[in-house]
């Protein structure tokens, strides 16, 4: 397996799958106290937070990206 990212055979899982493992992780945790029960729920809506920038960011890309093209299509 190793061989073969290390190859480009292989794509490096995306951030939004990653996000998504982080999210199941805190969704299947079971809570002893009330202060573990806090600090997952923060975790939740941090998770929230960064699905949202990393969607942004991705669509921002996108368009950096269609620029780019433009560009390179424009100078030849």
């Amino acid at each position: 397996m190793t061989r073969k990212f290390l190859l480009g055979e292989r794509k490096a899982p995306s951030l939004a799958s990653y996000i998504q493992s982080i999210s199941e992780v805190l969704h299947s945790v079971t809570p002893r106290s009330r202060t573990d029960e806090r600090r997952i729920e923060m975790a939740k809506s941090s998770l929230v937070e960064v699905r949202r920038h990393a969607r942004r960011l991705q669509e921002r890309v996108n368009v950096l990206e269609e620029q780019v093209q433009v560009l390179e299509e424009s100078k030849e």
